[in-house]
């Protein structure tokens, strides 16, 4: 079977482990199920977001919608209420 080489940061990979553990799982077999989701779905087999939480597309309209409020003037007195505009809860 080949073998894959991976760089990682080292806490990433200890609490992986940890997880892992927890599931019955070493890496190797992680890695092995996550390549054949790959090949079984032909994508990611989860949805990438955010540090925030939030798709790349999702955050990046909101970063583009702030930027135009600030731009034309619109100020907001506090994250709360900027959501909630860009929701369109207003």
């Amino acid at each position: 079977m080949p073998t894959i080489t991976c760089r990682t940061d080292a806490r990433v990979k200890k609490d992986a482990q940890k997880v892992l553990q927890t599931l019955g799982l070493d890496l190797s077999s992680a890695i092995n199920l996550y390549l054949r989701q790959i090949v079984i779905t032909k994508s990611i087999p989860f949805r990438i977001r955010t540090v925030n939480g939030f798709l790349p597309s999702a955050e990046r309209q909101m970063l583009q919608e702030e930027a135009e409020a600030l731009r034309s003037g619109k100020r907001y007195t506090s994250a709360r209420e900027l959501f909630r505009d860009i929701l369109g809860e207003n």
